[in-house]
């Protein structure tokens, strides 16, 4: 079960400080910052940390990445002040404090005020956030009262928030993360059913009878220089999204060959991601509107969803699976200021899934001075590029369908001659991509079930597979 208890559902009310309990999480500052550090959401609650922590933060953050150490962590402390930071949606959330209080928790809740947010403007970026500040304010000042947390339950806001969402136009967004890449107007798969807030009403006054289903699963692999897997893990969850009036119970049916914990099999023998044998959890645990009266009989859950987007069930899985992709690299030295690059990026996956905003990226050796590239023929949507200022090269695919292999060639001129090996000053190799209905673990929700009958004829029902890269690297 959630070990933290972010959503009481307590009735509000503004409590004296001597009655706060000690253990609380104590916030001093909340703010959202674009990508190129604009301050879009600034809310300070206890004015103990000065006012210019925004752009002391975005600096360190962007400077951190120019030192060329990485993305910054996402705990830090400058001059006594902690920061807190979560980016979603190419936005970055963020809390600061003084005081000593419990890093999981705090992330925990800059990822539920982003949900939380999202709930209620339906889509979650910069262009909703600006039109809705009103109503991103009216929800903070519910969330957070004088630095503690309140409630993140969409459900309990809902009897203090009286703003109306002004919708944006979702048709017009560049990225919508994992729900973009299904708007592509199937029938079953209506592309802004999930992109509308928990609080409007369809056009008429009609209610909403819709709930959704996704399964998303970030996967890590590492492979050896010969090929072979070295280290797999899978993290996953089962998110649902909810429309339905009245609260009705649902439930969930999951694989019935589906076990949890290590049983010292091997699956990593079938041919796709629906193929048979069992589906091997090492733990999972669940929200806590979930009931498991039934679930040891017959892999059912029991719930009763509340309003907006939660996560119904996360699990991990460091069973042997079988990986979407191969990636192989050869490096030849072609003279004494030359070398060339050989990628081959190899899908595993049917022919009838494909792969999107696939990123490939090596680390090349320092005293490299200039790249250029050749593509296969016919090579449609690849760009390439050598950052110069890392020294990384990036071979960016917008799509590859399951079965086809492709190569990339780079020829590398330095400015001074190797004396070492070439290889181990390259590398390794990383790799991002999504794949829709897709999932490497193979859980599946057999059916959802609606105790409640509904006369309206707008229900939808859908379970959607995203398989994404948490980490994907190829050792040379």
């Amino acid at each position: 079960m959630w070990s933290l208890d972010l959503n009481r559902g307590k009735p509000k009310g503004r409590r004296n400080e001597s009655n706060r309990r000690k253990d609380s999480t104590m916030i001093s500052q909340f703010f959202v910052l674009s990508q190129r550090g604009d301050n879009i959401v600034f809310r300070d609650y206890r004015g103990e940390v000065q006012k210019g922590s925004a752009e002391i933060f975005f600096r360190k953050v962007k400077f951190w990445k120019e030192d060329g150490d990485g993305d910054a962590p996402p705990i830090f402390n400058v001059d006594g002040v902690n920061y807190f930071h979560v980016k979603v949606a190419g936005l970055l959330f963020v809390a600061t404090t003084r005081v000593n209080v419990s890093p999981s928790l705090v992330l925990e809740l800059l990822q539920r005020i982003a949900r939380v947010i999202k709930d209620y403007l339906g889509v979650l970026n910069e262009d909703s956030l600006r039109k809705n500040f009103v109503l991103v304010y009216e929800l903070l000042d519910e969330v957070i009262d004088f630095g503690y947390v309140e409630t993140t339950s969409t459900e309990v806001l809902k009897s203090y928030i009286f703003n109306e969402p002004i919708m944006v136009d979702v048709t017009r967004l560049p990225s919508l993360g994992p729900a973009a890449i299904f708007m592509q107007g199937t029938k079953r798969m209506p592309g802004t059913a999930v992109t509308k807030s928990v609080v409007a009403n369809e056009p008429g006054g009609r209610k909403r009878e819709e709930i959704f289903v996704d399964i998303i699963e970030k996967i890590s692999v590492t492979f050896s220089s010969s090929g072979y897997i070295l280290t797999s893990e899978i993290d996953g969850t089962i998110q649902m999204k909810s429309y339905l009036t009245g609260n009705p119970e649902i439930r969930l049916a999951l694989n019935d060959d589906l076990s949890i914990g290590r049983g010292g099999r091997s699956i990593y023998d079938y041919g796709s991601s629906y193929g048979s044998g069992a589906v091997i959890l090492d733990d999972c645990n669940f929200h806590e509107s979930v009931h498991l009266d039934s679930f040891e009989d017959d892999r059912t859950l029991t719930l009763v969803p509340p309003d907006g987007e939660f996560p119904v069930m996360n699990y991990r899985m460091t069973q042997e699976f079988k990986p979407p992709f191969r990636i192989n690299t050869l490096i030849e030295e072609a003279g004494p200021l030359k070398a060339e690059v050989i990628l081959k990026v190899r899908a595993e996956f049917s022919s009838n899934i494909t792969a999107n905003t696939i990123l490939v990226q090596m680390p090349l050796p320092t005293y490299t001075t200039r790249v250029s590239f050749e593509l296969e023929p016919g090579a449609v949507g690849n760009t390439t590029d050598f950052k110069e200022a890392n020294k990384r090269l990036e071979w960016s695919l917008k799509k590859i369908v399951g079965g086809s292999e492709h190569t990339l060639r780079a020829k590398l001129t330095f400015s001074q001659e190797s004396h070492g090996n070439i290889v181990k000053e390259s590398g390794p190799v990383s790799m991002t991509f999504t794949i829709p209905m897709y999932n490497a673990s193979r859980l599946q929700v057999k059916y959802l079930q609606i105790a409640k009958k509904t006369k309206s004829d707008n229900l939808y029902r859908w379970v959607r597979y995203v398989t994404q890269a948490n980490s994907y690297v190829a050792r040379l």
